[in-house]
């Protein structure tokens, strides 16, 4: 740290706040309406700057708008070694106010409108912090300056927020497609929450997931933007430092934080709260090469594991070995599932999709049909698939369990439809046990021979064009 930053207070925090420092507060005089102040902060980070670091403001009585500024250098960094990077973000003196991480140099709160991914309401009087995040620092280090601007007067009107359905117009028990992992403006995405979805409609879904990065500020707006035919859920992903999850479904405005590590040894408690308000935690592409994005926290407590993210690459390959080595080992049963992660065109919304057998369209059968592992992943709505395993007159379905002794002679059967080449395979805890060319392909086994099944679809090249959670054989 710079000498300036030594002279300051500085406090290590332990916990649910990770390591962070607490710099002097800005203080700001009472004032008339239609008055304006701002005030200047200035500071350098050295490489090993805390993870958290804020800047108390004192809001005095009458402030109808608070606007926060950064700026920080951007040395060119040595070969290899990534760059300045700062994320800013906001709480008042009750809790969060919005978060924007790298995507934006400035925000505005009042009580009828906020800067996306910041939350409207009254700026109250009391210690609000302006929250700085050094993502890297370079060799060189960061020098920065954050500039906080309070505008006086009445209030104005009071921010009403249109939260999405929780139901839309389905089909009773039927296959569901769904993108469960998506950004718009909200966070770091360019994506405007009506385009977001336009690229459902044309990518063939039924249901979408809401995820932006560390903030709930999304769903007071989605409300504006649902359909019939599309059912909107609201979720969090939230960015840690040692990886990444989503939250699946929490109410409106539900905000989890996201700051700390894993020797915190605090992401129990998140998680509970999490399935306290009947979401689901799914940790994300586990194996994301950038950093503060590989999965760290193990896998005891999640619901899902995203393993496949936007075009399959080997950071899949490396997630889906990851977890069907889980189910060998015996692992409770985790569920697969496959997302796009879209930001922004180029990006394509529903690559992958996940394909759910639910009771309706409504958020929380799609919930529960999710954390039962009742569906398999495709690269598009052009490809569908049948899994089956059947022992006499039983039968059950891709993430079911069939009701077979260890002697039950079983008949597995795939059908693959949309995919013009390319090869089926079937795969137990002994491996791979199966190959043959897409379309229709049945295997025979018992329970006590395979203990599950799975089935994927690849394309001549290797990539993944469709995948299934297992069928559990036997009792």
């Amino acid at each position: 740290m710079s000498a300036e930053l030594n002279r300051r207070r500085f406090l290590l925090v332990t916990g649910a706040t990770g390591a962070a420092m607490t710099l002097d507060p800005l203080h700001f005089a009472a004032a008339e309406a239609g008055a304006e102040q701002t005030r200047t902060i200035s500071g350098r980070f050295e490489p090993g700057a805390p993870d958290w670091v804020y800047v108390p403001v004192r809001v005095p009585p009458g402030v109808r708008e608070i606007a926060v500024s950064y700026i920080y250098d951007r040395p060119e960094p040595p070969a290899g070694v990534p760059g300045n990077a700062l994320d800013l973000g906001a709480f008042d003196e009750t809790g969060f106010r919005g978060w924007s991480g790298g995507a934006r140099d400035s925000f505005a709160i009042s009580r009828s409108e906020a800067t996306p991914g910041y939350l409207p309401g009254r700026v109250r009087p009391g210690e609000w912090r302006v929250a700085l995040g050094p993502y890297t620092v370079a060799p060189q280090g960061m020098n920065w300056t954050v500039t906080v601007t309070l505008r006086f007067g009445e209030p104005g009107p009071a921010f009403v927020p249109s939260h999405a359905p929780t139901r839309a117009t389905g089909r009773g028990r039927a296959w569901y497609r769904g993108d469960m992992h998506l950004h718009s403006v909200h966070s770091d995405g360019a994506w405007l929450p009506e385009q977001i979805v336009a690229g459902a409609r044309t990518a063939g879904l039924d249901f979408i997931v809401s995820t932006e990065h560390n903030t709930s500020s999304a769903a007071g707006i989605w409300g504006h933007h649902a359909r019939d035919d599309l059912l909107i859920i609201d979720g969090e992903e939230i960015t840690t430092r040692n990886g990444h999850y989503t939250a699946l479904g929490l109410p409106p405005g539900t905000w989890i934080d996201w700051r700390y590590r894993a020797v915190d040894g605090v992401i129990p408690r998140f998680l509970k709260d999490i399935h306290r308000h009947g979401a689901l935690a799914v940790a994300a592409h586990p194996f994301c090469p950038f950093v503060g994005c590989q999965w760290k926290f193990g896998y005891d407590q999640v619901d899902a594991i995203e393993v496949w993210n936007g075009p399959w690459t080997l950071d899949d390959e490396a997630a889906l070995q990851m977890w069907n080595g889980l189910l060998v080992a015996g692992h409770r049963w985790i569920p697969a599932v496959g997302d796009s992660d879209s930001h922004k065109e180029g990006q394509v919304i529903g690559l992958p999709q996940n394909v759910v057998l639910a009771d309706d369209l409504e958020r929380g059968a799609i919930l529960s049909a999710v954390k039962a592992g009742r569906l398999y992943v495709t690269e598009s709505s052009a490809i569908s698939l049948s899994f089956t395993a059947t022992a006499g007159s039983r039968t059950a379905g891709v993430g079911e369990r069939l009701d077979a002794a260890p002697g039950d002679r079983v008949e597995v059967s795939v059908r693959s439809e949309g995919v013009a080449a390319g090869v089926i395979r079937l795969f137990t805890d002994e491996g791979q046990v199966f190959e043959g060319p897409a379309g229709t392909a049945t295997w025979h086994t018992t329970p006590r021979v395979s203990p599950y099944v799975r089935a994927e679809v690849r394309h001549p090249d290797g990539s993944m064009a469709a995948l299934t959670n297992p069928i559990f054989l036997g009792h």
